[in-house]
């Protein structure tokens, strides 16, 4: 056996070697320093369903945030500023902006908690609920094509196993 036949094994963890350029495909870069770091594959898949995300709900004016807000306050009822910005990681500035913005488009409005005079409490508007469902019914379907790699078992298995990287405190 010749000396260049043998390659070592990398150690868990270790970066995989590098391709030969001559296999690469012309144009396209030479990812392989980064193809085994999952926040690199996650980053990549939710670009791709970001692309989804955006040809369906862009035509109702929704941005990720305000669509999150929406089923958060549709499916949570009474919930506050301070609760949404925890649960979607937006800063409290960023929030009130969000939350200004959706308030002016009429799907949502404050209203004074009567347990915490500081807190505003966010309710859906009759506009906000039928926007709300209407989404919810898109958002039902529209990742399937991107998806359809996966069975529903692979589906419902990569959900769980993300959901697992995220600390229980950050989803509440």
């Amino acid at each position: 056996m010749s000396v260049a036949a043998v390659r070592p094994t990398p150690a868990p963890g270790a970066r995989p070697p590098r391709p030969a350029a001559a296999k690469r495909q012309p144009g396209r870069l030479d990812d392989s320093g980064l193809a085994h770091l999952v926040g690199y594959a996650a980053s990549r898949a939710a670009l791709e369903l970001r692309k989804v995300f955006t040809v369906h709900m862009d035509p109702h004016g929704l941005t990720t945030p305000q669509f999150s807000i929406l089923m958060l306050v549709a499916d949570n009822g009474d919930v506050n500023q301070k609760q949404l910005g925890q649960a979607l990681d937006i800063s409290p500035p960023n929030m009130a902006v969000t939350l200004d913005r959706m308030a002016e488009r009429g799907w949502i409005e404050r209203v004074r908690s009567t347990r915490d005079r500081r807190a505003q409490q966010i309710h859906l508007t009759a506009a906000g609920r039928a926007l709300a469902e209407r989404t919810r019914r898109i958002a039902a379907t529209m990742e399937e094509p991107a998806l359809a790699a996966l069975s529903r078992a692979e589906r419902a298995l990569l959900i769980e196993l993300l959901r697992k990287i995220v600390p229980e405190s950050a989803a509440a």
